[in-house]
């Protein structure tokens, strides 16, 4: 019908009659719009003229992997960045306190003693590919519990401190795909009757670090019942460390922790061991803030290329195969996948 004739013949119907009859043809033709599209990302239409029907990608589950989940490798620059450059220097927060990973030698006895270990020959790497050079970056001494707050706040550009990945810290900050693989562990004195995670811990001080997943692990178990209920987990302390210095005392008779964490513990003091096996899998990421998309993908880059080129077995061979060993699940950076 033509909009003259159509019109015309409305005319004698009154203004609001033909109000009405305009505002019906409206609805009728955004109700009809939709059947005379062709399909559209991959929907299907019903007999050519049904209603277009989408399939929507689902998203992967967290619980599953949550290793899994960083974004793929780019060397693109974006905001962030743009501002470590702007800036001149990478800020990262680290550990000071765990001997082979993050520590100041005690028996250097240099006037300015460096903090070394495997986590910092990677934050130095990330520096190196950032800004050529490794010297330009700022270490932050961080505890196990201020770890994601410092990323947060912008304390830091981003968090190298045997940091797990789990759905619950996704939700704070962004991770790296994983560059070590690890699980939680029990440390107690050799001469202790603790045999492992199991139940010779009935009646046992357990020490983790406050904000570790060691403590989350531990709570979840005795609230499910799978840890003894006479089991005591209610000492917890900001940095692992601290739970051997009271093991030492006698204030505590086991310690939860990663067990690459508690492998480096037991080198420092010939009187504790580690009681049984690992009773998780966990993977360590790099931390950083959310949206920092550019980031995350070089940060993936740059450990593509320390994998590919032996940085990664060369820092491993350094500092850690004395107390993991050269066959354990550790010895081998774990291969990393994308979202």
């Amino acid at each position: 019908m033509h909009a003259k004739r159509l019109r015309t013949g409305l005319r004698g119907w009154g203004g609001v009659g033909a109000m009405a009859v305009l505002c019906a043809l409206a609805t009728l033709i955004v109700l009809l719009l939709p059947l005379t599209q062709p399909p559209v990302d991959g929907s299907t239409g019903t007999g050519g003229q049904g209603v277009a029907e989408g399939t929507q990608a689902k998203a992967p589950a967290c619980e599953d992997n949550p290793q899994d989940l960083s974004l793929s490798p780019s060397t693109a620059e974006g905001p962030a960045i743009e501002a470590i450059k702007e800036r001149g220097h990478l800020s990262v927060g680290v550990d000071q306190n765990s001997y082979r990973w993050g520590y100041r030698d005690p028996n250097n006895t240099d006037a300015d003693v460096q903090l070394e270990g495997f986590d910092i020959d990677l934050a130095r790497r990330i520096a190196q590919e950032l800004l050529g050079d490794p010297d330009k970056i700022r270490f932050k001494a961080i505890p196990t519990n201020q770890r994601v707050p410092a990323i947060q706040s912008g304390q830091v550009d981003m968090v190298v401190r045997t940091m797990t990945i789990t759905c619950s810290r996704l939700e704070q900050v962004d991770f790296s795909a994983p560059y070590f693989v690890t699980g939680q562990q029990v440390l107690a004195p050799k001469s202790s009757p603790i045999k492992g995670y199991d139940d010779s811990l009935a009646d046992q001080r357990i020490c983790s670090a406050d904000g570790s997943t060691a403590y989350e692990k531990l709570d979840a178990d005795k609230k499910s019942g799978e840890l003894p209920a006479s089991a005591d987990i209610s000492l917890t302390v900001p940095n692992q460390l601290d739970c051997l210095v009271r093991l030492q005392l006698g204030e505590v008779d086991a310690v939860v922790t990663d067990g690459a964490l508690a492998a480096s513990q037991a080198a420092q003091d010939p009187t504790v061991m580690l009681k049984g096996d690992t009773f998780t899998t966990e993977f360590y990421g790099v931390a950083m803030k959310k949206g920092a998309d550019d980031l995350v993908r070089r940060v993936n880059r740059i450990l593509e290329d320390y994998r590919e080129d032996g940085g990664w077995k060369r820092s491993y061979d350094n500092w850690l195969s004395a107390t993991l060993g050269s066959r354990s699940d550790s010895a081998t950076p774990p291969v990393p996948r994308y979202r």
